[in-house]
Formats: structure tokens, sequence, C-alpha cells
């Protein structure tokens, strides 16, 4: 049976992207990403839990990573999971699961990764330079024709 290894993480980076260049030229970037839950316990109270997960990324994402990301910055990561072993000095046998990144999206804007307004050197952005906002695709009321309207549910 074939196996699947897909890993989809919406997290915030816990420390700045440090990226590298390998013996080969290609840039390799590694980042620390926290996974934040919120449930309720059995007895109704608010529990938060953060899970910490290292990530690594290789060549051009790896760049834009390091260039377009902060401490703090939220980050929609897909790629997939791969063990870590090594050997300490001692003899010991360790491992370690890391996420590597396939591809990512931002999440937030930069407006709300750098704070109310200002852009990546502090300087107050115009309501002209912000993206206009997307209009809805389609009205309730326009229904499409080629939607079978004999649906079993």
């Amino acid at each position: 049976m074939a196996s699947l290894n897909k890993v989809l993480l919406i997290g915030n980076l816990t420390r700045d992207p440090d990226v590298r260049m390998m013996t080969n030229g290609r840039p390799v970037c590694n980042f620390g990403l926290a996974l934040n839950r919120s449930y309720k316990d059995a007895e109704g109270n608010r529990k938060d839990e953060t899970t910490f997960v290292d990530v690594e990324c290789f060549g051009p994402r790896a760049e834009a990573v390091g260039r377009f990301f902060t401490k703090g910055r939220a980050i929609f990561v897909e790629g997939r999971l791969k063990l870590d072993q090594w050997e300490t000095k001692e003899g010991e046998k360790r491992s370690a699961i890391r996420v590597v990144l396939d591809n990512f999206e931002f999440v937030d804007s930069r407006q709300e990764a750098t704070g109310a307004n200002s852009g990546p050197s502090g300087d107050r952005i115009s309501a002209q330079e912000s993206p206009p906002k997307e209009k809805p695709v389609a009205d309730s009321k326009e229904a499409d024709p080629e939607l079978d309207e004999d649906v079993p549910f």
C-alpha cells in the first residue's frame, strides 16, 4: 500500500530564519515554528497548548523565507516530515522529526506583521498603496445553471 507524507501547518516563527549556503552553493534556511491550539478541558476550562516544530527549506524558497519573514510572523507551511538521526560524542543515539518545506504562503499582511500601517522601513503606508479589496465572486441569489438541483442531501 502506498504511503502519504504531507504536512500542512499554520504558525508563527519562533526566531528569525537562518539562511546559510551549503557546500554545493545551494541556500538552506532553518526556522522554528510555534503551533498554538486552544481547547476546553473536562471541567470546561480553556487550555492553551503550543507545539514547537523545526522547519527547513532549500533553494529559492529558502532565500524567500529568509528575506520576507521574521520572528513572530505567521506563515502557512506545506511540506513533509523528515527524521534526522545522529550519534552524540558520548555514543548516544538521538533523533528528531522536522518539516521540510515544499511550499509556503503569507498568512498575515505586512501591516499586521510590522505594526499598524508601517512599512518595512517604518514609513507610514497610505490607503492608496493598499491592495484593492476583492469583490465577492457571486451573489448567493445568483445560482450556477450548471449545478444539479437534485442533490441527494
